[in-house]
């Protein structure tokens, strides 16, 4: 029993002497494909057009743009049609037939979707729906031409979804891109929000109708 406490003993103390080395190893060896294992770190606008020839000139080719058909983390939704050239709009009437993915949003969804579309829309748009966002205000504001109404035109209730998403995702007429501003996810929220709110008004006023008729 005491020589196997001592073995025991000693045991612990081999231990304890080898983990306190200061010899230390501090270099993981040889990796197999270092390109892949420790990736080349940027950031999107941190290279410029001169920097690229630099480092070309150096055999590295470096590029701050995202390999064409990659989808970011994270998203879920990706938008197959490409922006118009300029006087073609092939695309923009193709993005009639791509309905919206997201069919429902539950309570908590619904409000952020309502929020989202405060913060980037309402400004032109109207937190009602009605064109007259503080831009343009009745005419007083410092926009001259009256945003499109979303809810009471004719037009806009009966635009589908996805041309509406290419409108948002690539910017027309007077409204820029939104691209930058919500991703592919909340663009989509934001439009479920206004075609519920066109649907909401469309049968408010059928109910209108029918009890004005009685």
């Amino acid at each position: 029993m005491k020589k196997i406490a001592i073995i025991s003993l000693a045991f612990i103390s081999i231990i304890t002497i080898v983990s306190c080395s200061d010899e230390i190893k501090r270099e993981p060896g040889r990796v197999y494909m270092p390109d892949m294992a420790y990736s080349r770190a940027y950031e999107t606008y941190s290279v410029t057009p001169e920097e690229q020839q630099t480092l070309l000139k150096q055999g590295i080719h470096f590029s701050n743009m995202p390999v064409p058909g990659t989808i970011k983390r994270g998203e879920m939704f990706p938008f197959v049609l490409k922006k118009d050239a300029e006087g073609d709009t092939s695309n923009y009437t193709a993005s009639k037939q791509i309905q919206n993915p997201i069919t429902s949003l539950d309570s908590t969804s619904l409000v952020e979707a309502h929020r989202l579309y405060l913060v980037n829309c309402g400004i032109c748009h109207g937190p009602k729906l009605d064109g007259n966002g503080p831009l343009y205000k009745g005419g007083e504001g410092p926009f001259p031409a009256k945003p499109a109404t979303l809810v009471g035109d004719a037009k806009y209730e009966a635009m589908p979804a996805g041309q509406m998403f290419y409108s948002v995702t690539y910017g027309k007429n007077k409204m820029g891109s939104y691209a930058s501003q919500l991703d592919t996810r909340r663009r989509w929220e934001v439009i479920y929000y206004i075609k519920l709110k066109q649907a909401e008004a469309k049968a408010n006023s059928s109910t209108s109708d029918s009890t004005a008729k009685k």
